[in-house]
């Protein structure tokens, strides 16, 4: 299943920003949407998915970029739900993060299910693979289908819609512009393109 496939290109605005940028071929404007970011700092956020092949080579390039980031960028993940059958790994995102296992154990999923080959879409299978890791089984399966965590999920699906997102993995900065490596032509690329769009957004442009 091919998951990268085109941002929507037939968004139109009324002037491209004043950088070397190139619309449609390094960015693409999205209709924006609010941050929560405070005056002066920008977001970039990252649309994901954990089957998702190209998320996951991605990986390292993607640590090591985050190393570098201007103290004003607030950095965020999020697990893109383009469908349903996307769902059941956003909540599993969600639990961790929930349970403070995020941190320790996000790339651990990664590698659960591209090196391992192991379907964590059932919540029993997360559990118990999780548990196997250290985590408090029962603790995670509160987690898992809490309230809060079922509005995450939902939250995450609306900015995947509300950004018109088409694929994966993808990054959105400030609400206002998408890029991904289907457009650039290459990881190294979008990270150029990310910190371009950074510098432009800092400079209030």
């Amino acid at each position: 299943m091919k998951l990268i496939v085109p941002l929507a290109l037939t968004l139109f605005f009324a002037s491209a920003p004043a950088t070397a940028l190139e619309w449609g071929k390094d960015y693409v404007e999205v209709p924006n949407q609010p941050t929560s970011v405070k005056r002066g700092q920008v977001e970039v956020l990252e649309f994901f998915w954990y089957r998702c092949p190209h998320c996951f080579h991605l990986e390292p390039e993607l640590n090591a970029w985050m190393k570098k980031l201007p103290k004003n960028v607030v950095f965020k993940r999020v697990p893109g739900v383009l469908n349903d059958s996307w769902m059941p790994l956003t909540r599993v995102y969600y639990a961790l993060e929930a349970t403070d296992l995020l941190e320790s154990l996000h790339d651990d999923v990664f590698h659960a299910i591209h090196v391992e080959g192991l379907d964590l879409n059932p919540p029993a299978a997360f559990l118990d693979w999780a548990a196997k890791k250290g985590a408090d089984r029962k603790k995670l399966a509160d987690a898992y289908s809490s309230f809060a965590v079922e509005t995450k999920v939902m939250r995450a699906q609306q900015l995947t819609r509300a950004f018109k997102l088409s694929g994966v993995p993808g990054f959105v900065v400030n609400g206002k512009y998408s890029t991904s490596a289907y457009l650039t032509g290459g990881n190294p690329q979008t990270f150029k393109v990310l910190d371009e769009l950074i510098a432009m957004e800092s400079k209030g442009k």
